[in-house]
């Protein structure tokens, strides 16, 4: 899981570094292991990323080296490759042109993709698939280039080979993915998979006052764009759209592909697959999401309440005469489903857990020893809320259950009476395959597991899950008349992928292998191995890369001053 952005600025001179500064802690909650952004200045590239939050990454010396009025941002947890800085993104490749990428994703084929690069001598430096997927797209765009005879034949020429490229990269790549990629000189690409596993909207802004009040769509945009430039911007969530000043205009919908002319201002929408069943990931509704966005129509807010009402309906169902004192959530995404569940209970809504703001979220911390010693730092009780009461805790999701036993023994020692636990969500029994840290079924707490052993395994008194049908009913009732969603990728309640994978795949074995606790605790100490995403191995540890492994290029540690051509060894610049 990963947060993307990609800005471009109609003011040649005008620098971008701030908007994706901004951009980029706004979408912070989707990851926290890295951070890096990548401008163009005339040709020019200049790079900064390392392991850590945003805040912590870019220093003023490095947004003064930030210059240019194009650019991507991107923050990154690792679900495939390592954690080494090394793979922080945007990664970049200088041919053709120098291109850069962020991605948001996982890719299923990687061994394959990987021979297929090997066979064309393109070099991947890393275990990262979205290296995979940069390379990919170079080498397309490189094959779909052509010459031109005029100015006219060249814009055409340009949009022709980006969407070829495109086409290409879909037919070739599987799994899921929303990526963007800044070519040097020639403009920002965004698309999606053609399920649209993962979010990727779009929007603009004129800086005309003529144009004020104006609602943008894309056929206006694209329209609007033969005469003026207007500003783009492309992100995973409505929010960093709306709080950098722009108007969201749609989502790039699934196997769509989105360009924009860095020299005209053009910009174009086309789809690149001829195999679209648009199906987003319904987690990112659960949890993943800012309760402030939409994805593909639905406010992910509206569907959280719709997910309390049908809890509340289960609840009252199954427990007709429940004793439920009081409803608490665990927060923070909880929260607006367990403030619905409370009035359709007919119960007083409570906060009872404070939580610690400095603590990184539990779920995508890596590795599980971190994780639990977490949690007690992460919330603390307001303990009137609990003493004597019976307490229904409800929580987004249950994944390892390591964190819903340390809240339910939390409860307990703040004196409640009885504790329940629910889940907005359904049990979670089978992997991600998409780019969530959901990787092995042994490390789940549902797997082989029915309630009540799931309650006893986390100390509370009963434990109710949201069902599957209901909570696809929760966002199809919140979707748009206009554009209805049917279908959603569920695989990790339900076992089935919507690309294609079975459970007992080679597939699931070499995931096993790649990302079970075992093997990144093995990682984390350092003791000589290491993981090769690109054959699902534990291999013998790799060349220490420079700088420990944080930048394959030119890795410049001074402050301040400007880096020379001289002692730079590629266009591309890393500042620490």
């Amino acid at each position: 899981m990963c947060g993307i952005i990609a800005l471009l600025l109609a003011d040649e001179d005008a620098w971008v570094n701030q908007l994706l500064f901004d951009g980029l802690t706004v979408l912070q909650h989707r990851g926290q292991d890295a951070a890096g952004m990548v401008t163009a200045d005339r040709m020019r590239l200049h790079l900064r990323k390392d392991n850590g939050m945003v805040r912590d990454i870019f220093e003023q010396h490095h947004m003064t080296e930030l210059r240019g009025n194009i650019g991507l941002g991107h923050v990154r947890y690792p679900t495939a490759g390592s954690s080494s800085c090394a793979e922080a993104q945007p990664l970049y490749t200088n041919y053709p042109h120098g291109i850069c990428v962020a991605h948001n994703g996982n890719l299923t084929n990687t061994e394959e993709l990987y021979r297929q690069m090997m066979d064309k001598q393109r070099h991947v430096n890393t275990d990262s698939d979205s290296e995979i997927l940069l390379n990919y797209f170079a080498e397309y765009l490189n094959k779909h280039q052509r010459n031109s005879v005029d100015a006219e034949d060249k814009e055409k020429a340009i949009v022709d080979a980006v969407f070829d490229t495109c086409i290409d990269v879909m037919k070739q790549c599987h799994g899921g993915y929303a990526t963007v990629y800044l070519i040097n000189g020639v403009g920002l690409v965004g698309f999606r998979d053609p399920h649209g596993i993962r979010p990727l909207v779009v929007g603009c802004r004129s800086n005309d006052p003529k144009d004020d009040g104006e609602i943008w769509t894309a056929e206006s945009m694209e329209q609007h764009t033969r005469n003026k430039k207007l500003d783009y911007c492309l992100a995973s969530e409505s929010v960093a759209i709306d709080t950098l000043g722009f108007q969201l205009v749609r989502d790039v919908r699934a196997g769509e592909a989105f360009f924009v002319d860095m020299n005209t201002g053009q910009c174009h929408f086309r789809t690149c697959s001829k195999n679209v069943i648009t199906s987003p990931c319904i987690f990112e509704y659960v949890y993943f999401a800012r309760p402030d966005s939409i994805i593909d129509g639905v406010s992910v807010y509206e569907s959280r309440l719709k997910m309390g009402e049908k809890l509340a309906a289960k609840i009252k169902r199954i427990y007709k005469d429940h004793d439920i004192d009081v409803v608490i959530p665990i927060p923070e995404t909880a929260r607006t489903s367990a403030l619905q569940a409370a009035h359709y209970l007919d119960r007083p809504f409570r906060e009872g857990f404070i939580k610690n703001r400095y603590i990184a979220r539990t779920f995508i911390m890596p590795g599980q020893a971190k994780r639990k010693k977490s949690v007690r730092l992460k919330l603390n009780t307001v303990r009137r809320e609990f003493a004597g009461k019976n307490v229904l805790l409800v929580d987004d999701s249950i994944v390892r259950g390591t964190t819903a036993n340390e809240i339910v023994q939390m409860a307990r020692d703040a004196g409640a009476r009885k504790v329940f636990f629910c889940s907005a969500a359904p049990p979670i029994r089978y992997p991600n395959i998409y780019g969530i840290d959901i990787p092995t079924r042994e490390e789940l707490i549902a797997y082989k597991r029915d309630e009540d052993e799931i309650a006893a395994k986390i100390g509370c008194d009963w434990v109710i899950y949201q069902d599957l049908e209901d909570l696809e009913l929760s966002v199809k009732e919140a979707a748009s008349p206009d554009e209805p969603l049917t279908k959603f990728d569920t695989s990790c309640f339900s076992g089935t992928y919507v690309t294609g994978e079975k459970i007992g795949d080679p597939y699931f074995t070499r995931l096993f292998d790649l990302r079970n606790e075992k093997t990144k605790q093995i990682l984390n100490v350092g003791d000589g191995v290491n993981i090769s995403g690109n054959s699902g191995l534990l291999t013998k540890q790799k060349p220490q890369q420079s700088n420990d492994g944080c930048e394959s290029v030119q890795n410049e540690k001074r402050k301040g001053d400007n880096m020379s051509r001289s002692n730079s060894c590629e266009a591309i610049q890393n500042f620490n």
